[in-house]
């Protein structure tokens, strides 16, 4: 039975953070079903996948959009804090299990909108997400949030040097987990740089490495399955490093179906601390500023070793961002439109 007929009338509030779109639902489809937000998600691909593609095709929305529907928290027994809510995240070929950006944007949303009380200079909060709960501190002055940090689930890296072939040529990448598995590939093997004009080829080859590490081992979660999959590739390119030894390294996320994370990509960048890490290429305690393809930053550290994982050491990390609101919508159907649930040219 679909959710979107004649009388559909969803309600959303829209954010960017660092470029990268976040629209939020905040009324107008059934609650999602769960006991946990990783349960929701499932039940959302299951029951609301019709409301993701109402919301993310043109002509509501563009292959590069993405959003989240809002729940109650997980259950408090056995984790750190107290949940305040949860998000399951969608974009243009499903439902994700992390995202930084959106969680940077959501808790902006949630405390600008007075949802959370803010508390200033700094809120503290626990976010509830499929890969797991989140520390999250905002940083407040007068009641307008200036800067979310959010401090991941443990990242690890799953394999080093991995040789992957595709059309495009043989690509060397380092696969690592931050709430999902990533590739990281040096940009220089594809011959070009982090640049607009660019993207026809990151696009290209970053889906095809995808696609190819996608029911690979290296991206099989060892605790549970539906964390497993290889969600995208990172392309990313060296910038030097600074006396205090800050590591600047620009970068692009080629995620889902060809999608392009016009932030640095929050759950790629603990990804990549892992793989900084694990290579002696970042001191702990020293910042990574990560540049996306626009020219927007996250600044990001390993704050300290985590817990172990199937063997596997795992860090702790923190990435900060801000996210700026961009408006607030009504989407309806027009039950004779012929498109339907919309298109995607892309």
């Amino acid at each position: 039975m679909s959710n979107i007929d004649g009388s559909t009338m969803i309600s959303t509030i829209d954010y960017h953070t660092g470029g990268e779109p976040f629209r939020i639902v905040i009324g107008g489809i059934p609650a999602p079903v769960g006991k946990t937000v990783l349960d929701r998600r499932e039940y959302c691909h299951e029951h609301l996948d019709d409301v993701r593609a109402f919301l993310i095709n043109e002509p509501r929305g563009h292959a590069d959009m993405y959003g989240c529907f809002v729940t109650p928290p997980d259950p408090d027994e056995g984790r750190d804090g107290v949940g305040s809510f949860g998000m399951v995240f969608f974009h243009n070929d499903g439902f994700s299990t992390a995202c930084g950006h959106g969680t940077i944007a959501g808790v902006t949303w949630a405390i600008e909108s007075k949802r959370i009380a803010a508390v200033e200079p700094v809120t503290e909060l626990w976010v509830d997400v499929p890969s797991g709960r989140l520390r999250v501190h905002a940083d407040v002055t007068a009641a307008k949030v200036q800067q979310v940090r959010f401090e991941n689930v443990p990242s690890f890296v799953s394999e080093t040097d991995l040789l992957v072939t595709t059309t495009h040529g043989d690509f060397v990448v380092d696969v690592s987990y931050g709430g999902a598995f990533y590739a990281s590939a040096d940009v220089a093997q594809l011959g070009v740089t982090i640049t607009p004009e660019n993207l026809p080829k990151l696009i290209d080859a970053g889906r095809m490495i995808k696609r190819a590490l996608d029911e690979h081992e290296s991206t099989r979660h060892p605790h549970d399955e539906r964390l497993s999959g290889c969600y995208g590739t990172i392309w990313f390119e060296r910038q030097g490093v600074d006396d205090d030894g800050t590591v600047r390294q620009r970068n692009v996320a080629i995620f889902a179906d060809g999608e392009v994370d016009r932030s640095p990509c929050g759950s790629g960048t603990s990804a990549r601390l892992a793989v900084l890490d694990q290579r002696n290429e970042l001191a702990r305690g020293a910042t990574l500023v990560h540049t996306s393809i626009v020219g927007s930053q996250f600044t990001a550290h390993v704050i300290g070793d985590g817990p172990t994982i199937a063997d596997r050491p795992t860090v702790r990390t923190q990435v900060a961002g801000r996210a700026h609101q961009t408006g607030i919508g009504m989407f309806t159907f027009d039950a004779a439109d012929q498109l339907g649930l919309g298109f995607q040219l892309r």
